[in-house]
């Protein structure tokens, strides 16, 4: 089997790509992340997800680079990572109350073929009306600083939620294992038949 990589430095990620039980190695990309100008949403985890991978992909001759992003869109405004508590709190606040979407890039490159596989996952998520103090309690308990959207849907975020709705749950924490597994199998690696 073909060196498997998975070219991100997120923990949820890596949580994730451990649920398939095959061996892999992980590199962090150094790639300017920021949006281009008019770039939709979409267009925009699908070319960073491509370019995570590209980047790590430089570094290895026969493999498979796993490259994934994630953008939060509540009306047309594209949230990112909070990085601090209080923009946290300020993401939150918008989003009670609201349907967001979320959308996942996903980018896998064989070296070995040169060819790229890459789709776009979305997962819509109901908010609930969330009072000041629900929010700040939550912030102050789930420190959600680094997730789009500012929530942990692994964890107490979920009780942030009335409804979601979406293929493949695991996309909301940033990989879309389903869409995967379909990619892997196209490139010869059946996760069900590894040993």
């Amino acid at each position: 089997m073909q060196t498997l990589v998975l070219a991100s430095s997120s923990p949820y990620r890596r949580m994730l790509l451990d649920k398939l039980e095959l061996p892999y190695q992980h590199a962090s990309p150094d790639i300017d992340e920021s949006p281009k100008p008019a770039e939709q949403p979409a267009a925009l985890v699908k070319r960073l997800a491509i370019e995570k991978a590209q980047a790590i992909a430089t570094q290895f001759d026969s493999a498979i680079i796993i490259g994934s992003d994630q953008v939060a869109v509540c009306d047309d405004v594209i949230l990112g990572k909070p990085g601090t508590a209080t923009k946290a709190h300020e993401q939150l606040k918008l989003l009670s109350g609201k349907r967001v979407t979320f959308l996942t890039g996903l980018a896998v490159i064989n070296t070995q073929h040169q060819t790229i596989d890459a789709i776009v996952e979305p997962f819509n998520v109901q908010f609930r009306t969330l009072s000041e103090q629900q929010i700040e309690n939550y912030v102050a308990k789930e420190q959600p600083l680094n997730c789009a959207g500012s929530f942990k849907s692994e964890g107490l975020g979920i009780a942030l939620f009335e409804k979601l709705e979406g293929d493949d749950p695991n996309s909301l924490i940033g990989l879309p294992l389903i869409q995967l597994t379909k990619i892997l199998l196209t490139q010869g690696i059946d996760v069900l038949s590894t040993k």
